[in-house]
């Protein structure tokens, strides 16, 4: 009954979640899906950590840590970074319970005890909202072990997946889901474009201000191809993988995933 309880509990704060409401829990089943899938295979892809040491950069809610963390093959430790100090209070307060679970703010990390301290960091659905990409680039290889392994997911936003996806992002939109509302249009040389991108920028991305200094992109124009490209300057990367259909080509999927470690 205990064991019950306690998971009870934490599907229960994992449904709190401003993005799981959004995402996994969305009433959408496309985008429920498709956004399951993706936390499923990050949770596969870190079950060879059992008992080491991982950090989620971009953490949001919480969710993929605290599900990560009450697996069979948990880590020994994970942590959960945020600029935002109000996610990280609302994290602490759901999930300050869950043992070997914490979560810190971003400037905390620049604290030596965290430098190559990490054998997995995860990156989720981050990286296509970054303005200035190289800074952020460096903070990852900064936080990881020589033999770390870096995993990352983007959104594919070109070729056909963007016609489905922006498709799906207007139905959504119309019913009143998430901040669907708030999706970029495209104009027609920007779809043509889109269809058609290569591993170069292929439209102009839109910039927008948060608070204080804080500027960053939404999905619109993001080139996963570019960012590939990016990173094989910096990692070998060891993987490509596709979801939420891990058979299709990335070409083809909805996320992409990059399974990196640092050049020797």
């Amino acid at each position: 009954m205990r064991d019950t309880e306690l998971a009870n509990a934490l599907n229960d704060a994992i449904s709190d979640g401003h993005y799981a409401k959004k995402q996994l829990l969305c009433k959408d089943w496309l985008i429920a899906w498709s956004h399951r899938s993706r936390f499923q295979m990050g949770l596969s892809l870190a079950r060879e950590f059992s008992g080491k040491r991982v950090l989620d950069y971009g953490c949001g809610d919480g969710t993929f840590l605290a599900m990560l963390m009450s697996d069979a093959s948990a880590p020994g430790s994970a942590v959960g970074v945020e600029a935002h100090s109000s996610l990280i209070d609302d994290c602490r307060a759901r999930f300050g319970k869950q043992s070997g679970l914490s979560f810190i703010p971003d400037d905390e990390l620049n604290d030596g005890k965290h430098a190559a301290a990490y054998d997995a960091v995860f990156c989720m659905e981050v990286l296509e909202h970054v303005v200035e990409l190289n800074p952020m680039l460096d903070r990852l290889n900064y936080l990881l072990s020589p033999a770390g392994k870096l995993f990352i997911s983007v959104p594919v936003e070109t070729g056909l997946p963007l016609l489905i996806k922006q498709t799906a992002r207007r139905i959504a939109a119309w019913r009143g889901l998430g901040d669907y509302k708030y999706t970029s249009a495209y104009k027609l040389s920007e779809y043509w474009k889109s269809l058609f991108a290569s591993d170069r920028q292929h439209i102009t991305r839109p910039v927008y201000k948060g608070q204080g200094d804080y500027t960053y992109h939404d999905h619109k124009g993001f080139n996963w191809m570019r960012l590939r490209k990016i990173l094989a300057d910096r990692y070998e990367i060891e993987r490509t993988l596709s979801s939420p259909l891990s058979w299709l080509p990335a070409h083809l999927a909805s996320q992409v995933w990059f399974v990196a470690r640092k050049k020797s």
